[in-house]
């Protein structure tokens, strides 16, 4: 019994290992494809942190949740950040570029223009805080 136990339990914590490895690799190979597509969206980098955004009219998160706390953080650091939403149904070529999957999906960029952080899904403000200080 003890070891049907045991060996269920080394099985659960595999499973959840590898769950978490795929998802950094995966977050690694966007934030890859975003330095690499940076210029993308810019001709001359604005040299300050970017928060780019990927949206679509129909997403109900992003209107209720996502843009709020976009706004909330804009309005408190003002010019010290730029923000640039982009509409994944109008730009599908940009959103295949930097490998967007689902939306919202949000992308941080330091003042050099190299991606820091993705966010699949909605981000809080608090989150989207934390990662701008980092920067």
């Amino acid at each position: 019994m003890s070891s049907d136990i045991l060996l269920r339990s080394l099985l659960a914590i595999s499973i959840i290992v590898v769950s978490v490895g795929l998802y950094w690799l995966i977050n690694q190979r966007l934030l890859t494809r975003a330095r690499n597509n940076v210029f993308s969206l810019f001709s001359k980098f604005p040299n300050k942190p970017v928060l780019v955004y990927f949206t679509t009219p129909t997403c109900v998160p992003c209107k209720t949740v996502q843009r709020p706390a976009i706004e909330q953080i804009a309005g408190m650091l003002g010019e010290k950040l730029h923000v640039v939403e982009i509409d994944a149904t109008e730009r599908p070529d940009l959103a295949k570029t930097w490998g967007v999957m689902s939306v919202p999906t949000t992308f941080l960029l330091d003042s050099r223009g190299q991606a820091r952080y993705v966010n699949n899904g909605v981000a809080r403000a608090e989150k989207l805080m934390q990662q701008i200080q980092t920067l």
